[in-house]
């Protein structure tokens, strides 16, 4: 190989972790500064709510169609695109004057996060078409784009406390401006002449009835479970959702294709990633919570306390797939969810006075389980369908894992709010939240222990929505 092609994919390879590595460092250093928005920004818990979710939403529902955008209308331009769109709205988040207005910024991030994402991952996997490359350039990826999940939680208390919260988005403005200064230069552009059709009314749809759902979810507390609102919110969202059933199932090209569904393999697989989405994101949106509110700790503090969960998610997570590929599957994904579940029920008896000496291994019980679920789980809903499909596999993975961090951020967030309304404290609540998120786990571990077994893939291949060489990303929460 030339030295220039080498050094070329080489730049290619770090502007591709770099942008990465800044949605993956989005998604957990605000976690870190919600505490700090809560009492500047005068708002509730069905705000900080809103304030993760808004962001979740768009990616989750987003996700699929910016990995077709890439290679339908260039991998370069919309990674860029993405770039422009996710850094601008991280300054607008900055100088958000309230909460509509930090909300309104989350969303337009989360629309840059679903295109710069999986461009990026599309745009290296172009660039190394021999399979065992390929493969090693995603490790790498993956490997340093993870550094933003351990990173978060530090640099959001750091931040925090010097700048208080609007600079941990602001953070993000030289980050964004340096990507696009050297991807303009060192990007290649690449797109495939036959990507399907963008599925406009199945974006739609989804986005509509997942939104429906998660405003019913999240404002129930506040409003009232029975209101008309509420009882309305939830009507529209089974009927928009019914819908694009419907939609899908007679779109030749659809979003989300659900004759997949038919393999047991990768039903199986993605219905465990929703409680891996579930139950990690939701009862990480607590973790900065309880050690400030509960326990009395400074941001700063709170945030390097929160650390040992991702620390064990990014010192495990490369091991994963290696232990599935000797162990199965099944035993490994079984084993990491029992762990995470009964970590999680652990967090729900701790208390005020409990020493953090007794709460880090809790973390890390929790960041190890869910470290060895993620991989292999995308690892088994690629094997359950045909070998061009590997992509899209993918990013259905992710999706339904955003899909699941959206609904635990608000489902265990009304656990709590309901809690408070029966006259329990918020420590109350955080326990009764942590408990529920375990008995999920630990409810979707005695699933996949009895059915994620192997499965032969699908015989028969739809038209090729995402080829083998672009898929989309998977991007850890």
């Amino acid at each position: 190989m030339a030295a220039g092609t080498r050094s070329s994919r080489a730049a290619l390879l770090a502007v591709t972790c770099l942008g990465q590595f800044m949605v993956l460092l989005d998604s957990t250093i605000v976690g870190a500064a919600l505490p700090d928005m809560q009492q500047r920004l005068h708002t509730q818990l069905n705000g900080l709510q809103w304030i993760v979710d808004a962001y979740v939403l768009l990616v989750a529902m987003l996700l699929l169609s910016g990995g077709v955008f890439a290679d339908r209308f260039g991998r370069k331009r919309v990674f860029l695109a993405g770039v422009v769109v996710f850094t601008l709205a991280s300054v607008l988040c900055s100088v958000a004057p309230s909460i509509g207005w930090l909300i309104t910024g989350r969303v337009v991030q989360g629309i840059g996060a679903a295109a710069l994402s999986p461009a990026s991952l599309a745009l290296l996997a172009a660039a190394y078409p021999v399979p065992q490359e390929r493969v090693k350039a995603i490790g790498l990826w993956a490997g340093f784009s993870g550094i933003g999940l351990a990173a978060g939680p530090l640099a959001g208390g750091v931040l925090v406390d010097a700048y208080g919260w609007p600079a941990i988005f602001l953070v993000n403005a030289p980050i964004g401006a340096v990507l696009l200064l050297a991807g303009l230069r060192v990007l290649g552009e690449s797109r495939n002449p036959s990507a399907p059709a963008i599925d406009i009314p199945g974006t739609v749809l989804s986005v509509l009835g997942v939104g429906a759902l998660t405003y019913g979810l999240i404002e129930g507390g506040s409003r009232g479970w029975t209101s008309p609102v509420i009882l309305g919110s939830f009507a529209a969202a089974v009927v928009i959702l019914a819908v694009f059933v419907a939609v899908e199932g007679r779109r030749s090209t659809p979003m989300l294709p659900l004759r997949l569904f038919r393999q047991r393999l990768f039903t199986v697989s993605n219905t465990a990633m929703v409680v891996v989405g579930f139950a990690l994101m939701g009862s990480s949106f607590f973790f900065s919570q309880f050690f400030v509110y509960v326990q009395g700790s400074s941001v700063l503090r709170a945030g390097l306390q929160t650390l040992p969960a991702s620390l064990g998610m990014v010192i495990v997570s490369p091991y994963a797939g290696r232990l599935a590929a000797r162990y199965g599957f099944r035993i490994v994904v079984t084993i990491g969810l029992a762990l995470a579940g009964l970590g999680l029920l652990a967090l729900g008896f701790t208390h005020a006075d409990t020493g953090y000496g007794n709460v880090w291994w809790r973390l890390a019980i929790v960041g190890i389980g869910f470290a060895l679920t993620m991989s292999p789980l995308t690892g088994a809903a690629i094997q359950a369908v045909s070998p061009q499909e590997g992509g899209l596999a993918s990013g259905i993975s992710s999706t339904t894992r955003q899909i699941g961090a959206v609904l635990g951020v608000a489902v265990l967030g009304a656990i709590v709010r309901t809690r408070q309304s029966g006259g329990a404290s918020f420590e109350a609540g955080l326990g009764s939240a942590f408990v529920a998120a375990g008995v999920v786990t630990l409810a979707g571990a005695v699933f996949t222990g009895l059915w994620l077994v192997k499965s032969r893939p699908a015989e028969v291949s739809a038209p090729q929505a995402r080829p083998a060489d672009s898929p989309t990303a998977t991007t850890p929460s």
